[in-house]
């Protein structure tokens, strides 16, 4: 068999971080009942003309700064008439001919080393609704909800090889664009969506093999999946002939495995594009870039930087709470409540993530009182409550939202450190679990644990975990 080289490029859908539609005033917040925010304007009803949300440009703008873009200082709107039965117009409103920026590239890090992924543009457009497919009675419903919420399309060039690249790529942008505050890129909750254009040709070939579309992925999972079966469906074809490659649009399906053809792939004639002619031009000036600029805040990659050279912080640290702009937030605010870098993180990376995947939780999805949860870890490193306390009050900070110091002073949970209290309950335990004694005399590690946790039973788990390992070695080094 033949060689073979994939080639991608990818259209990447992001929804803007704006509290309104991209044309009207309505919300664009997520999880709203169905048709709970809709407007005669973003319903197509005659008479009611467009109004450009001023933030929706703003976020474009600060999405072409972070990807290296060109931003045009004359940016015009669009009419795709290409038909959407989820949208009440018909068309949808998006830019070609003078989308907000072109030619700007992002920086991945693959197995090979960085890769620079040029972009062809990024264009400003409103989302279209849901359709709703009720199987039983054979009807679409459509929910108008997401009408008109703003997106920003980033369009690549066909830069990737591998299904690692396009992970590495989403990974980036999701990174980039969060943490200017332009999205919360939650491809779960369909904020951030892809759709891979990809072919395939024989290694060393500079032509271009015939161009399938993978539409509306939101999963990175699923990606690389849908990518690879893809890949290897084209390959299959060219070496057997079985069948014949289209330009075509295809449907994954992640329970099957497998692309389903939607449709032609359409040219950009099919869409018939043409100017809005109810939509003046929007003038970008160097003044407004300059101070959309000024407003980025720190990006992941100089707080990473930052982490590690002056709060000394290791790079595995640094690197899981600058993967999340959530996590990110969480350590900044608890900092400035408790100044020990090293303690926040611990607690954040072994406490609050292990109790969000028990919860089937993201990291974008934790909430916590960061004031509340730096009094909490304060408790503990001081010794006021012990760990094993610690993680229990976590529980009811997060869920309740108690005060952990007004919590521990009403249910007695501070730690005990009367040593000669610690030193009586350890004699019990002793007496108790002579057998015990006996197995750790002779050198088993295991019944020193055991040992441990009936000291600790005994004191309900207040006792300071550090005197009662002193004092019980001690006590055990006398019977030796």
């Amino acid at each position: 068999m033949k060689n073979y080289e994939i080639v991608m490029g990818l259209e990447v859908h992001i929804e803007l971080a704006t509290e309104s539609k991209l044309f009207c005033a309505c919300s664009a917040k997520f999880g709203a009942d169905a048709n709970e925010n809709v407007c005669p304007a973003c319903a197509g009803m005659p008479g009611m003309p467009a109004v450009v949300n001023k933030h929706a440009i703003e976020l474009g703008i600060k999405a072409a700064i972070v990807t290296n873009s060109e931003i045009t200082r004359k940016m015009t709107f669009d009419k795709k008439n290409y038909f959407y039965p989820d949208l009440p117009t018909g068309y949808q409103i998006t830019q070609l001919y003078a989308p907000i920026c072109r030619n700007g590239w992002v920086l991945i890090e693959t197995e090979a080393g960085p890769k620079k992924i040029t972009l062809h543009q990024i264009h400003i457009e409103e989302d279209a609704g849901k359709l709703v497919h009720d199987n039983r009675s054979g009807t679409t419903l459509v929910d108008f909800n997401r009408t008109s919420v703003p997106l920003v399309e980033i369009v690549s060039n066909p830069d990737f090889r591998t299904a690692g690249e396009v992970v590495a790529y989403l990974e980036k942008l999701r990174l980039l664009l969060s943490f200017a505050g332009v999205s919360d890129c939650k491809m779960q909750e369909g904020s951030m969506r892809c759709d891979v254009n990809i072919s395939v040709r024989e290694a060393g070939s500079t032509s271009l093999g015939t161009r399938t579309e993978i539409k509306n992925m939101n999963s990175l999972k699923a990606i690389g999946r849908a990518i690879l079966y893809e890949s290897e469906r084209h390959i299959d074809i060219i070496e057997t002939g079985s069948g014949e490659l289209v330009q075509e649009t295809r449907r994954w399906d992640d329970a099957k495995g497998m692309t389903f053809s939607m449709r032609d792939k359409e040219n950009a004639t099919d869409y018939c594009y043409f100017p809005n002619p109810e939509l003046m031009p929007v003038w970008i000036s160097d003044e407004w870039i300059e101070e959309m600029r000024a407003m980025l805040p720190e990006s992941a990659e100089d707080k990473f930087a930052r982490m590690t050279a002056e709060l000394k912080l290791s790079e595995y640290d640094s690197k899981i709470i600058t993967g999340s702009k959530n996590l990110s937030n969480i350590f900044d605010d608890t900092l400035k409540h408790f100044n020990k870098p090293k303690e926040v993180v611990n607690w954040i990376m072994v406490d609050l993530m292990s109790i969000a995947k028990g919860d089937n939780k993201g990291e974008d999805d934790i909430k916590i009182d960061c004031a509340k949860f730096a009094k909490l870890i304060s408790l503990v490193d001081s010794g006021q409550v012990n760990r094993t306390i610690g993680k229990e009050v976590l529980l009811k900070v997060l869920n309740e939202e108690v005060d952990p110091e007004d919590y521990v002073a009403k249910q007695g949970l501070l730690s005990i450190t009367d040593t000669d209290f610690i030193k009586g309950l350890i004699e019990e335990v002793i007496s108790e679990f002579d057998k015990s004694v006996k197995e750790y005399l002779g050198g088993n590690q295991k019944a020193y644990g055991f040992l441990v946790g009936q000291v600790m039973r005994k004191a309900e788990k207040k006792a300071d975990p550090k005197a009662v390992n002193e004092l019980l070695k001690e006590a055990l080094g006398k019977l030796g």
